[in-house]
């Protein structure tokens, strides 16, 4: 998967990924476990070979605030925490059994300096995050409960069961109760 994962952003060569490929490590992580915490700097981004994380934050009332799922086939990391090197706002859980390929922040700030391309990589990933973050904003102003409900069933089908309510319902800023509820509205 994480050969097609670079691949599709047609900026490496063949030889370029394989030889990248050796630099990356594979870890396991359980349910439940974190690939980073609130708190702590994030000095790794990882490729999701398999398993579903949350990332949240923690409110000023103490509740856990999830804002965000990552799922197979993607890059995760405590973003803003990584290129900065300040502490991590926010934590990034494994919701299910999780199985990554991690690269050390070393490891890619050399491949930055060697290469032309990674720079350029880096900014796509950069860009790839902004409009996410965009796209979660407008969401949240624009769009019903029920429409983010309906818009993450249809992007992932295959995960949403898998995602625990609780976790589901802070994501679309309801209560359980109401997702109950939507999840009877809502079905393909």
């Amino acid at each position: 998967m994480i050969q097609d994962y670079f691949k599709n952003f047609n900026l490496f060569s063949e030889k370029e990924i394989e030889e990248l490929l050796p630099l990356f490590e594979i870890r396991k992580l359980n349910k439940n476990e974190y690939f980073v915490q609130e708190g702590e700097r994030c000095r790794e981004v990882a490729f999701i070979n398999s398993g579903i994380f949350r990332s949240f934050y923690t409110s000023g009332d103490g509740k856990d605030m999830t804002y965000c799922f990552k799922f197979p086939n993607t890059m995760i990391a405590a973003y803003s925490s990584f290129i900065s090197g300040c502490l991590s706002k926010e934590s990034i859980q494994a919701i299910t059994d999780v199985e990554l390929l991690i690269l050390k922040k070393e490891k890619m700030d050399i491949l930055v300096q060697d290469a032309l391309n990674w720079t350029q990589f880096l900014k796509i990933i950069a860009e790839q995050e902004y409009l996410e973050l965009e796209r979660r904003f407008f969401q949240l102003q624009r769009d019903s409960a029920s429409q983010r409900y309906a818009a993450l069933l249809e992007n992932y089908p295959d995960y949403i069961q898998k995602i625990p309510l609780q976790y589901l319902s802070s994501y679309l800023g309801i209560t359980q109760r109401h997702l109950s509820r939507i999840r009877k509205e809502v079905s393909f």
